[in-house]
């Protein structure tokens, strides 16, 4: 037996082979001599960890490039088809479901509105298990090829003792949306044999954006989340911080105002009362009945030169929202601020002069030069994209080691589901 603490020959294997493939997957495609380069290690480790790679069908061949005399470099890259993950967003009005290869191409989508029901856990578990299984089925895969299902949902979420994979012990407090110590793993468990990853909304966002858009390339950054509610994901030194019990990152229910606007969380004058897309509609005299947010905060932005209660609203937004930035500025140093959430890059254009405008009378001097705020790059759907990285990331953070399968809920005799399965399995799921 190795001693505690002893790295084993299998360990330094599986950390070469994560190595190698997280730096494939995020710099290539790149030539055998350039990830010796980059990673420090031997020729011959290289090698024999490529050889693997690919005999694995984890890593292809990607082209070639001339190089320095002698015979062209062949480029190798992280092959997009050899697996697959889900990305769910249990957003505030739908539930919005994306399967992708391993290069993030979506490939099937679905999006399933949360209507009358709202945030009612049975509704919702039964919604999401089904976009899984509807996105799994249109694009043609194996769901024995998908390597995991992440997602996203608002509130804090607790991993208790959780194995990676698993997520059965996933519990949820989201107090805003009337959710109290839900055991929201348990219920999808009950509905799939995927391996599950459940994270908060917002910080699932947070990886998106550090992985591949604003935070790419910068080590210390707040990346906010503006939609119905507000929420924000803090990365420290390269890493997610969490804090002791997962809650942190909670900006929308930091006090702007002492005795101020009652919040959806029951408590007065938090952020999100000022600058979440609800609050805002909702102190709108003019906003237009029964269309969506997004229509509404719309149909705001378009009034603001002809409304005077639409412009005094968005400058009063566009305020507290830069006095909110300065206090992440002042408490965390960030290099960066991403604004992103569909609310949040609707509002964007026409705030964000204002909002760097406050946040530099607000903040401390010198940190607040050293601080960009700009405007997330990936788009409304980017929760999505996140919550489709936790099992990404498991992935390469495993160097490519699949998660052991749970036995089938309900599978019929050839392994298949069909229709009537998927609507028994969704039944006992949430019965």
């Amino acid at each position: 037996m190795a001693e505690r603490g002893k790295r084993t020959v299998r360990d330094l294997r599986r950390g070469n082979r994560a190595s190698l493939l997280r730096h494939l997957y995020f710099e290539g495609p790149l030539s055998r001599q350039e990830l010796g380069r980059d990673t420090g290690l031997s020729a011959g480790s290289i090698s024999n960890v490529v050889g693997e790679l690919i005999a694995d069908g984890m890593v292809e061949e990607a082209g070639a490039v001339e190089s320095d005399g002698g015979r062209p470099r062949t480029l190798l890259q992280v092959a997009p088809g050899y697996g697959y993950v889900v990305g769910v967003d249990v957003g505030e009005t739908r539930v919005r479901v994306e399967l992708f290869d391993l290069a993030l191409t979506e490939l099937a989508s679905d999006d399933l509105p949360l209507s009358d029901s709202g945030h009612d856990v049975d509704h919702v578990v039964r919604l999401a298990l089904e976009g899984i299984e509807s996105v799994v089925r249109e694009a043609g895969i194996d769901d024995r090829e998908v390597l995991g299902v992440g997602v996203g949902v608002p509130g804090i979420v607790e991993q208790g003792d959780c194995v990676p994979g698993e997520g059965d012990g996933v519990v949820v407090h989201g107090q805003t949306i009337g959710w109290d110590a839900v055991p929201f793993g348990r219920l999808l468990r009950a509905g799939t044999a995927l391996p599950l990853y459940i994270d908060n909304g917002a910080k699932t966002l947070g990886q998106a954006e550090m992985w591949f858009g604003g935070g790419r390339g910068a080590r210390n950054v707040v990346i906010a989340l503006i939609g119905s509610g507000v929420g924000a994901a803090v990365v420290a030194d390269g890493s997610p911080f969490h804090g002791a019990t997962s809650s942190a990152g909670e900006w929308g229910h930091t006090t702007l105002r002492v005795g101020g606007r009652t919040c959806r969380c029951g408590s007065r004058g938090c952020l999100e009362a000022y600058v979440g897309a609800e609050a805002l509609l909702a102190r709108w005299p003019a906003a237009p009945h029964g269309q969506s947010e997004e229509a509404g905060l719309a149909a705001l932005l378009a009034a603001a030169d002809q409304d005077p209660a639409a412009t005094s609203l968005l400058a009063e937004a566009a305020e507290y929202l830069g006095a909110g930035i300065a206090d992440l500025i002042n408490l965390f140093n960030p290099q960066r601020i991403v604004i992103g959430g569909w609310a949040g890059l609707l509002l964007g254009p026409r705030l964000l002069p204002t909002v760097r405008e406050v946040a530099a009378a607000y903040a401390l001097r010198h940190p607040c030069a050293q601080t960009s705020i700009e405007l997330g790059r990936l788009g409304p759907d980017a929760v999505t994209v996140g919550a489709a990285t936790l099992p990404l990331a498991r992935f390469l953070e495993t160097g490519g080691e699949r998660v052991v399968r749970l036995p089938a809920p309900s599978p019929d005799g050839d392994g298949r589901d069909n229709p009537d399965t998927v609507r028994n399995r969704v039944a006992r799921a949430v019965r």
